[in-house]
């Protein structure tokens, strides 16, 4: 959080409260050890990538220096809140939060171990001093079942709450990833983040499509349990925010025109992409901005007596790519080609600004 101040009309100041909200795919932040059945063979001392302690500590070095740099320049103490994919489990986060540039802020995470069949989840970090979680639950991923399409969206009611399944339902074959729900306080008001890796791109688009029209309906689900809460919606969506995922799954709007209310959700990437040209991650020299972070309407008001949306960006820094050879200009990957490069990620991080008045 940072404290800003501007001039009212009448001459006295207004101090308002920035609050940073990101997103980062870690890009397989594996530990060295073995997790029993799970498909993590590649990231052990004996697998194709050779990931043994030298490897894994200088990745957890990486990932903390991106991680604690993001929000910085308008931030002292960075953002607020991070959301993560692309972990492996507790114990990777507990030695990424152990690096000392997160600890000196002291950062805290919530996870939840899922089914992924390669072992990897999503997660959030946050700073304790601006963000209070109340209650986290992990809503199962199912594949479209067409005889029962709304029965098996991951949750259902109890006694006005929303409760995640616990058991998986229907095609189990290619499991993946579930829908990390950290509820809480931000700027005293009550958010509810929905941290998101939705399936492959070599899935097929009506995976991501379900995807969407799931977390949709959680997002319905949480506004019913607390209606004036805040939703955020962040993640690596494998999709563009002209995709149908995000478009008719999610029912994101990108004109700010189009948001009525709190169940409206806002996509401010639209403009990022296909007019400024900027995105999260470079395919065939192709930008692509699969890392989202998508607004509950109550958010877009512009009324700064509460929590409302700033600004966002894409966070581009010079060391996050490579500087020569065939992939200049390109995010600079822990492997390529078989290669380790003792890089980042394959993605850049996104970042939400949200500001507040304070009385």
């Amino acid at each position: 959080m940072a404290l800003l101040q501007a001039k009212r009309n009448g001459g006295d100041e207004k101090r308002y409260a920035l609050y940073g909200v990101a997103f980062y795919n870690q890009e397989n932040l594996f530990d060295t050890i073995h997790d029993a059945g799970k498909n993590d063979y590649e990231y052990t001392p004996e697998g194709v990538n050779k990931w043994g302690t030298m490897k894994y500590n200088a990745k957890l070095k990486n990932m903390a220096k991106v991680l604690a740099d993001l929000c910085t320049d308008k931030l002292p103490m960075g953002a607020a809140v991070i959301g993560l994919s692309e972990v492996e489990n507790a114990r990777a986060l507990t030695d990424l939060v152990a690096q000392p540039e997160l600890a000196r802020r002291g950062y805290k995470f919530i996870h939840i171990e899922g089914p992924d069949r390669r072992g990897v989840d999503c997660a959030l970090l946050y700073n304790p001093r601006f963000f209070t979680p109340e209650s986290s639950m992990l809503v199962p991923y199912y594949y479209l079942d067409k005889n029962q399409p709304d029965v098996n969206l991951g949750f259902h009611m109890e006694n006005g709450k929303v409760v995640a399944e616990t058991v998986l339902r229907g095609d189990t074959t290619h499991i993946t990833r579930g829908f990390l729900v950290v509820s809480g306080h931000l700027g005293g008001e009550k958010v509810h983040f929905i941290v998101n890796h939705w399936p492959s791109r070599a899935a097929g688009s009506e995976t991501r499509e379900r995807a969407g029209y799931q977390v949709y309906e959680l997002k319905e689900a949480l506004l019913s349990q607390d209606p004036d809460s805040k939703i955020i919606i962040m993640g690596d969506m494998n999709d563009d925010p002209n995709n149908k995922s995000m478009t008719d799954g999610l029912q994101c709007k990108h004109k700010l025109k189009d948001v009525r209310d709190a169940h409206d959700l806002y996509n401010p990437w639209w403009d990022t992409l296909y007019k400024v040209g900027q995105g999260s991650l470079l395919y065939d020299g192709k930008w692509n901005l699969f890392d989202q972070i998508v607004l509950s309407g109550n958010l877009m008001d512009g009324d700064r007596s509460h929590l409302c949306y700033r600004s966002h960006e894409v966070f581009v820094r010079d060391y996050l790519f490579q500087q020569e050879g065939k992939y200049r200009g390109n995010p600079k990957r822990t492997h390529a080609g078989g290669t380790w490069l003792n890089g980042y990620s394959d993605h850049l991080p996104t970042i939400v600004y949200l500001i507040k008045e304070i009385k």
